[in-house]
């Protein structure tokens, strides 16, 4: 199969999937955030007898917080967040929103403790500013790893490049569908949603280093074969040992979502796109941009743009 010659085509898919998303973050808001980011209230309670995660969801929704996240420790352990909560009508004479939680979970099983405190928006700054400080740290770490890595080979600041273009390819990917979900059924980023995109930049990097450490094999082997050959020979080489990682780890993913508890939900959908992208990205998109830097692709297509400055004719 000629991997490299379908180029082109992996690029538009890539755009097909990339530019909705993009477009959905443009329109505010532009990812759904949870109370990680926006600031509300957390509940920390135990329960003298075992309680379900789904009557404690229940009684939650029946108050009107759909939008609350349950940790289970264990059958009597939890930890809820939800968004800020209410104080009393005094004129109405109605309990705070707090109140009316705490005999909810009074239905549920007696309580051995309950505490109730305030996250403030300053915290949820400061956690999304340390994100993105992480993401660019790792990034130009990687970057500077893999073009050391790679320095038997020729050009090996590109590998270290392309490996960044598919790094950014997979976070646009995971952000726009989580954009676009989160208008339409509300999905949330929260501190689980960063744990997954830091899993993104590993896995993506990793599957990544595999084509490309079976390119630099096949180059140092065979030096004077045309680089648009021996990259699609190593993805040919490498193909099955990617898509077996990725399926196999695709399974328990799947499983864990489809069993699991709530409060991992936005975690395990993360490593569920990561990992088709990443998997998508290594064979379709790092891969090939090697070849479009090597011929110059790109500035082919710039000056292919009617708006593109060209040289003056004398």
């Amino acid at each position: 199969m000629d991997f490299v010659g379908k180029r082109r085509w992996f690029f538009i898919l890539s755009a097909l999937i990339i530019i909705p998303g993009l477009i959905s973050l443009a329109i505010p808001p532009g990812l759904h955030l949870g109370i990680d980011f926006t600031g509300g209230s957390t509940i920390s309670t135990k329960f003298k007898t075992p309680v379900s995660e789904k009557d404690v969801r229940e009684k939650l929704n029946l108050l009107g917080h759909p939008e609350a996240t349950i940790q289970q420790a264990n059958s009597t352990d939890y930890f809820i967040r939800t968004s800020q909560l209410a104080g009393p009508d005094l004129q109405k004479g109605t309990l705070s929103e707090e109140a009316l939680i705490l005999q909810a979970l009074d239905l549920l099983g007696e309580r051995a403790g309950t505490e109730v405190e305030l996250v403030a928006g300053v915290i949820a700054n400061d956690t999304r500013n340390s994100a993105v400080i992480i993401v660019f740290l790792a990034s130009i770490a990687i970057l500077l790893f893999i073009t050391y890595a790679f320095r038997s080979v020729p050009s090996p600041f590109r590998y270290g490049a392309a490996a960044i273009v598919a790094l950014v390819h997979d976070l646009l990917i995971v952000l726009g569908i989580f954009s676009i979900l989160g208008k339409l059924i509300h999905l949330e980023v929260n501190t689980m949603f960063i744990i997954g995109m830091l899993f993104v930049i590993g896995y993506s990097v990793n599957d990544t280093i595999v084509v490309f450490d079976r390119i630099r094999e096949n180059i140092v082997r065979v030096p004077s074969r045309p680089l648009q050959i021996t990259i699609n020979n190593s993805i040919l080489e490498s193909l099955g040992r990617s898509l077996a990682t990725s399926l196999t780890l695709l399974f328990t993913i799947l499983a864990l979502l489809l069993l699991g508890g709530e409060s991992i939900r936005e975690f395990l959908i993360v490593l569920l796109i990561s990992v088709v992208s990443g998997t998508y990205s290594s064979i379709c998109i790092a891969s090939q941009f090697l070849i479009v830097w090597e011929k110059g692709e790109g500035r082919l297509f710039l000056r292919s743009l009617p708006f593109f400055p060209r040289k003056s004719e004398s």
